[in-house]
C-alpha cells in the first residue's frame, strides 16, 4: 500500500479559528451542534496527557494495517502548520501507538495546538513536560512501527462516529473533543454563544431568588438543544 501524500486542500492554519471559540466549552459547542442536527461529539476520545484544553483546525492522517511491503508511520509532522491540531485515525486500535515523545516535542516547538488520536498514544511524561495537549482513547507503550502505516495525509478521517476533514475546527477540554464542520463554524459559534447567554440568565434568575423551574421555563431551557425544524 502506498500512502497518498498530498498538500492540504484547505490551508488548515491560514484561516484563524474565530477567536470566540476560545471561550467555549465542549459542552456548549456540543449543544449547538445538537440544535443544528450536526454530528460532532467524539465518543471515547478524552484528554489523556498534557494540557486538557485544545483548539485549532484539523491536519489529518489516516493509518491502515501494514501490507506485504510495510510502509512507515510517517514523517508528516514537518508539514503541519502552526496552530493546527493533528488528527490521527488509527481505526480506534488500542494495541499500538502512533504518537509518542519525539512527535510531542517537535510539535510543541513548532507551535502545533495539540493532537487527537482515534487510538492510543505513549510517552505521557513528554506531554506533561511540554504542556502539550493529547486526546485519545488511552495510553499504551507498544509502537505502531511495522504494525500500521500511513495510508493518507489530509483526507477525511474518523474519530469514532465523527468524520473530520482538513480545516474542520476541533475543541477539546476535560469533557472530551467536539468537531465543527468548517462550513458551519460561524453558525455553530453564534448559536453556542446564544445558548450560553440563556443559561447564564437561568442561573442569575436562580441566584436572585427564582425557582429553578421558573427560570428554566422563562428562558426555554428544555428546548435549547432541540433540533431546529
Amino acid at each position: 500500500m502506498t500512502a497518498a501524500l498530498h498538500a492540504p486542500d484547505l490551508p488548515a492554519g491560514c484561516a484563524p479559528v474565530p477567536e470566540a471559540y476560545a471561550s467555549l466549552s465542549t459542552a456548549e459547542v456540543s449543544d449547538a451542534l445538537d440544535k443544528l442536527g450536526l454530528p460532532g461529539s467524539a465518543l471515547g476520545i478524552a484528554a489523556v496527557a498534557g494540557a486538557a484544553r485544545l483548539l485549532g483546525r484539523a491536519f489529518t492522517v489516516r493509518y491502515a494495517p501494514v501490507d506485504l511491503e510495510p510502509g512507515t508511520v510517517g514523517d508528516y509532522i514537518d508539514d503541519v502548520p502552526a496552530g493546527s491540531v493533528v488528527v490521527l485515525d488509527n481505526g480506534g486500535r488500542i494495541d499500538c501507538t502512533v504518537w509518542g515523545g519525539i512527535l510531542t516535542e517537535v510539535a510543541s516547538r513548532m507551535g502545533v495546538a495539540g493532537t487527537v488520536v482515534n487510538g492510543v498514544c505513549r510517552d505521557a511524561d513528554a506531554a506533561a513536560q511540554f504542556a502539550y495537549p493529547i486526546f485519545s482513547r488511552g495510553r499504551f507503550m507498544r509502537t505502531g512501527k511495522d504494525r500500521v502505516q500511513v495510508a493518507e495525509v489530509n483526507g477525511a478521517v474518523s474519530l469514532g462516529d465523527v468524520r473530520v476533514r482538513p480545516g474542520d475546527v476541533l475543541v477539546g477540554d476535560a469533557d472530551g473533543v467536539v468537531v465543527v464542520p468548517r462550513e458551519r463554524e460561524d453558525e455553530v459559534l453564534a448559536l453556542a454563544l446564544r445558548t450560553r447567554e440563556s443559561e447564564l440568565r437561568i442561573i442569575e434568575g436562580f441566584r436572585a431568588g427564582k425557582r429553578l423551574q421558573d427560570a428554566r421555563t422563562e428562558h426555554g431551557y428544555h428546548t435549547l438543544q432541540r433540533v431546529q425544524k
